[in-house]
């Protein structure tokens, strides 16, 4: 491939594979919401990834896959590609929900206790909860007389358990599952575990 045809010069190329990522709170980057080609200083932000708020304090970025690992794109990119930061952002969303839409859930269950897992091995899963579409389909799936709780320990899983009232104990399973495989991650999101409810995100404390 031609290094000018390549994503990472290329807006044409790039367009159809850019995947928004979730990332740990205080991850380094430049604020996507106040960058657009006119801002002042656009080339001196060189390679901070951009990001923009995601849920709970956690960070939202873009990347470009690559064979084994993946490129965040920055000012640089922007530049290159001669396109608004806005439409990096929505281009990347839109991917992210067309991928969604076409890759199944897992369910577990066991005795009482139900959990719909997100761990298609392509590294976009956590990211699935940025999708409004997503939050409704657990909260409708999982809600039923139960609280909804959720957690991206990494990049490539999501998991969402129903809580009953009469199985206080899950929570505890699920809150030590999801710290392990953070703790244990190349790629962490986050450790905590939250509540869904009316497609907002909330911390479960305690």
């Amino acid at each position: 491939m031609a290094i000018s045809s390549a994503p990472e010069h290329d807006w044409t190329a790039a367009a159809g594979i850019l995947m928004p990522i979730l990332q740990p709170i205080g991850s380094v980057g430049t604020d996507a919401a106040t960058l657009d080609r006119s801002s002042p200083g656009l080339g001196q932000r060189g390679n901070l990834p951009l990001r923009w708020p995601g849920p709970v304090g956690l960070h939202v970025a873009v990347a470009i896959p690559a064979v084994g690992f993946d490129i965040l794109v920055s000012a640089d990119h922007v530049i290159s590609w001669d396109v608004e930061v806005a439409a990096v952002v929505s281009t990347a969303m839109a991917n992210l929900e067309a991928w969604s839409n076409s890759t199944p859930w897992e369910e577990e269950v066991e005795g009482g206790r139900r959990l719909l897992v997100s761990d298609s091995g392509e590294r976009w899963d956590a990211g699935r909860l940025l999708l409004p579409a997503v939050r409704l389909y657990l909260e409708r799936e999982l809600g039923r007389n139960a609280r909804v709780i959720v957690g991206m320990p990494n990049r490539h899983l999501l998991v969402a358990g129903s809580l009953l009232p009469a199985d206080p104990g899950f929570m505890d399973d699920l809150r030590s599952f999801v710290s392990i495989e953070a703790g244990g991650a190349d790629e962490p999101v986050d450790g905590r575990l939250f509540e869904l409810f009316e497609g907002g995100l909330t911390e479960v404390s305690g």
